[in-house]
């Protein structure tokens, strides 16, 4: 019951949300012992903060929620692979898992050759298509 792809829809449902609002799409949760701990998506245009990407603003929760800075034995589902600020934090972080909906090719951290923390695993292809469509339709109606 409780597999990646049931917590990435979850995710899902946070993108959703931020296309709402007008933000990039893009949504995340952080699961701990199969328990949603955190739920974030992005808030950029509504803060006015380019920090305020949905993994940022799930580490924070997740932490607050935790009294401690580290997430090991948690994992973090995104709609949209990680940029490098967000991937410095989740190194930072020490997460134990990393699943990414849809590969950003050009502002991701693995196509800028960079890792998380060396005990992170990762996993890329759930819910592929929704995850990359959501953000091709958002930015498709922006031109």
């Amino acid at each position: 019951m409780f597999t990646d792809e049931y917590f990435m829809k979850m995710a899902f449902q946070e993108a959703e949300i931020a296309f709402e609002k007008d933000e990039v799409p893009i949504g995340c949760v952080v699961v701990s012992n199969n328990r949603v701990i955190a739920r974030a998506h992005n808030l950029t245009e509504t803060l006015n903060d380019v920090t305020a990407h949905a993994e940022m603003q799930a580490i924070t929760s997740a932490a607050n929620y935790l009294g401690g800075k580290y997430l090991i034995n948690c994992t973090l589902y995104v709609t949209l692979e990680p940029c490098v600020m967000c991937s410095g934090a989740l190194s930072w972080s020490q997460i134990s898992k990393v699943v990414i909906g849809a590969r950003d090719e050009q502002r991701g951290f693995i196509n800028k050759n960079l890792s998380l923390h060396p005990k992170t695993e990762i996993v890329t292809g759930i819910m592929e298509n929704e995850c990359s469509s959501i953000v091709k339709e958002f930015f498709k109606s922006k031109r």
